[in-house]
């Protein structure tokens, strides 16, 4: 009895070598993709990190001011931001360049909303140059021509009387390559257009009206046309488009394309951003849970020096001033329109 025992546990701990074996390469097929694509991932980050952070420290240009602006840190505290387009090239050679596009906003991790309003680069305003000297009334995008980002910053800083934290200056070869990247964006064109393209062709671009995904030379045209309202409405449109880059950039889907995007926006940009700000602003949670509410000023036009410039209705840059400077309320504490019930995460007002 005992001999057979003995005489089977030689075949009983064959067996059990090959259960073991047959484990361990379950195991091991299970585990191997996993450490695969963990790698790709750790390396693909690492790509990702390098190239943001050169792209964006090459993009890095500060602004002179006669006082510094309050320190804020982005994850905790209000913060502001002007967004600036230059609609001007080597190829174009306009001459003297003024901010075709100009939008003030604030983003707040404490209320989880955000505020545009776009203003209208014919705004009749006081030109303020870096040394904070008033020059001239002029159209607001002029002061660009005078100091660039430091001019800018001043006149609206002066003009609106809220604090700029950041300032981004992107020209429409970003504009147009950033789109792409992420693939084109969700718009509701409102009428048909006939338009140009980037390189000034006349009727290059033809848009059907309705819901549909623009690519960069489509959104450039939608964002650039005066043919159908005014420069308001362009305004108005141009923060819509914003809009629409944002909620496509945050997707998931779009993280695979951020290091095109960064390799894009380093040679179209200049800002005052460090990759160390833009991260904390990262870390407040800016997603679709954000209300992003846009403001659209109140005008009239009129005529000075043989110039059409845009006068904002007193009653409305009250309003809009005052929303503005509530949402940079550091106490969390928000304004009656901020705390009305909203389904959509997107809120257009008008003042």
């Amino acid at each position: 009895m005992s001999n057979h025992k003995n005489q089977s546990d030689p075949s009983r701990s064959r067996q059990l070598d090959r259960k073991k074996k047959r484990k361990q390469r379950l195991i091991l097929s299970i585990l191997i993709p996993i450490f695969t694509v963990i790698l790709i991932g750790a390396v693909y980050l690492a790509k990702l990190f390098a190239t943001v952070e050169h792209e964006i420290d090459a993009s890095f240009a500060e602004i002179e001011r006669q006082e510094p602006v309050e320190k804020v840190n982005p994850i905790d505290e209000p913060v502001s931001f002007l967004f600036m387009g230059v609609d001007n090239n080597e190829d174009r050679q306009l001459g003297s360049t003024r901010a075709d596009s100009i939008i003030y906003a604030t983003l707040n991790p404490l209320t989880h909303e955000m505020n545009m309003v776009s203003i209208p680069r014919d705004t009749y305003v006081p030109i303020i140059n870096k040394k904070g000297t008033t020059l001239r009334y002029d159209r607001i995008n002029s002061a660009y021509a005078v100091g660039e980002e430091s001019a800018m910053v001043k006149t609206v800083e002066e003009w609106l009387d809220v604090p700029i934290h950041y300032y981004a200056t992107f020209n429409f070869a970003a504009f147009l390559d950033i789109i792409d990247e992420l693939g084109g964006i969700e718009l509701d064109v409102p009428v048909a257009i006939s338009e140009m393209n980037s390189d000034d062709q006349m009727g290059a671009i033809a848009l059907e009206k309705g819901r549909q995904t623009l690519n960069g030379e489509e959104a450039l045209a939608l964002a650039r046309t005066r043919k159908i309202d005014n420069d308001v409405k362009r305004g108005e449109r141009q923060q819509l488009i914003i809009e629409a880059i944002i909620k496509k950039a945050l997707n998931l889907g779009s993280i695979t394309k951020y290091t095109g995007i960064a390799e894009t926006v380093g040679s179209n940009m200049k800002t005052n951003m460090r990759l160390k700000d833009m991260t904390a602003i990262a870390q407040t949670g800016l997603n679709d849970s954000f209300t992003i509410s846009t403001h659209i000023f109140e005008w009239s036009s009129f005529t000075e020096r043989g110039m059409d410039l845009v006068r904002i209705q007193p009653n409305s840059f009250d309003a809009i001033q005052s929303e503005l400077k509530e949402s940079l309320n550091k106490t969390g504490g928000t304004s009656s329109s901020a705390s009305e019930e909203d389904d959509s995460p997107v809120r257009t007002s008008s003042s």
